[in-house]
């Protein structure tokens, strides 16, 4: 299996965004990562949900690795924001970052 640039994980629960907006942002992430071109190759990216990241506010969470950023409020258009910014342009969208991992 070839390795993964990045890892993203979003919370797609229902105790951070009760409407489980996570669902659909699940979905879009998808069709962002194919229109980027970070499906195949050294740059692709591997999506995940989860059904509860521990933050049980301010959700949609959404969580990229290795760099350990997690970015919460997720809107469709921050979605598109942290794809193409973070993890297409490797610039994090330090206003909606809410927890480093490692720092």
């Amino acid at each position: 299996m070839e390795p993964y640039s990045r890892h993203v994980l979003v919370c797609t629960g229902g105790f951070c965004s009760p409407n489980r907006q996570g669902r659909a942002l699940y979905s879009h992430l998808a069709q962002l990562l194919e229109r980027e071109g970070l499906l195949f190759g050294p740059t692709r990216v591997k999506r995940s949900e989860a059904p509860c990241l521990g933050v049980c506010g301010s959700g949609p969470i959404v969580a990229v690795y290795p760099e350990g950023i997690w970015y919460s409020g997720v809107t469709p258009t921050l979605l598109e924001r942290i794809v193409v910014e973070h993890l297409r342009g490797g610039k994090v969208v330090e206003e909606a970052v809410f927890h480093r991992l490692n720092g």
